[in-house]
């Protein structure tokens, strides 16, 4: 019987593998090494995101106590889901940071409008 050498899809990719190895140093020039770090960035992304949106709560948290809201961080996510606003952690930390004149407004306008809608339910 014949042997085969293979063909183009696994040459592809051990050309592949070892271009990304090449810039490993020292003993990590291997390939069970890009396997490994090919993991380790596929987990920390998702840690990452875990810490930007802790970046962004405690952004808010802190505007929130510096006394610019008139009620908690909790109370003020709640009502955003209430009113039904697409504004995200994210984009309320930035405008938190930029401009924390507006995040008072936005808060006084949702306390007005939610407490309003549940006063009228009341009656």
């Amino acid at each position: 019987m014949i042997r085969t050498s293979r063909g183009y899809i696994a040459r592809r990719r051990r050309i592949k593998t070892r271009f990304s190895i090449s810039s490993f140093q020292g003993s990590r020039l291997k390939p069970q090494q890009e396997i490994r770090a090919l993991a380790s960035s596929h987990r920390d992304r998702a840690g990452q995101k875990r810490n930007f949106r802790r970046l962004w709560i405690t952004r808010l948290n802190s505007v929130i106590r510096e006394g610019w809201i008139a009620y908690s961080y909790s109370r003020l996510i709640h009502d955003l889901y209430k009113r039904q606003l697409s504004l995200n952690r994210k984009i309320l930390a930035q405008i938190a940071i930029a401009n924390k004149n507006f995040l008072s407004l936005i808060s006084d306008e949702i306390i007005r409008d939610v407490n309003w809608k549940e006063f009228a339910g009341v009656i």
